[in-house]
């Protein structure tokens, strides 16, 4: 009887386990970052005079572009709700019972990538644009849910002022382009690789991140990628991304 898990259930439990006590301990520890908000706003405002210095700072006539459109607003919004949430999960589970020889290398480059960003949080505590209406920016997430997207409090699971990096652009990066290689249908391999694009103009038309968090949410998707394959050296037929040897698990 053929098994409906690649390993076992022992094995797709442990894997479920491991990723959610990352992921958890992830929320809590950046949840509990003191978030000061005077220095995450004159943090932003330094990424806003950077950017006007490299004339990039083009945020706000993206999200003012797309406020005439009532379709794009909600689409940003919807995806930016999902992207971390029900597309990655999906994009993680499709790689573990389709493609299990290589969810091990995304596991560990996810995990990588989460201890990289909370030295961001913790070194650059950031405003969103959100929080700047002198600006010109809108929450376009709330008035998308007809609910506040967050508060000026922390708490427990939630900082708004861990906007560097943007792991909404790291998680797109880490799911995207590994998919890309891996799935054949060409349409589906041009969706994965623009997926990343895709969420960058997303967190821009949501007012959720500057051009800079996007960047620094690469370079943390590119460390953990990095670091991921220092990794597979130690344990190449069980973490490399594709394997040509015994598929073990980890």
């Amino acid at each position: 009887m053929t098994r409906a898990t690649p390993h076992g259930p022992v094995d797709l439990v442990r894997q479920i386990l491991l990723f959610g006590i990352a992921y958890y301990v992830y929320r809590l520890t950046r949840g509990a970052i003191d978030g000061n908000p005077s220095i995450a706003f004159e943090n932003a405002r330094r990424i806003i005079d950077v950017e006007r210095t490299l004339h990039v700072f083009i945020e706000p006539s993206v999200q003012h572009w797309a406020s005439g459109w009532s379709f794009v607003t909600d689409a940003a919004a919807w995806i930016y709700i999902n992207a971390q949430t029900s597309v990655t999960l999906g994009a993680l589970a499709w790689l573990y019972l389709f493609r299990n020889e290589s969810f091990y290398f995304v596991r560990n480059m996810f995990g990588i990538a989460f201890a990289i960003a909370l030295i961001g949080y913790v070194v650059y505590p950031t405003a969103p644009p959100r929080f700047m209406p002198e600006w010109g920016f809108q929450d376009t997430v709330s008035e998308y849910t007809g609910v506040p997207q967050d508060s000026v409090a922390v708490n427990a699971l939630f900082n708004p002022y861990a906007a560097v990096p943007s792991m909404h652009v790291g998680f797109a990066l880490m799911i995207g382009w590994p998919l890309a290689r891996l799935v054949r249908w060409r349409p589906l391999k041009a969706f994965w690789l623009a997926y990343p694009f895709l969420v960058t103009f997303v967190i821009v038309v949501t007012a959720n991140h500057f051009l800079a968090d996007a960047f620094l949410g690469a370079l943390t998707a590119a460390a953990g990628a990095y670091g991921a394959a220092w990794m597979a050296r130690v344990r190449p037929e069980a973490w490399r991304f594709m394997p040509q040897e015994a598929r073990a698990t980890a």
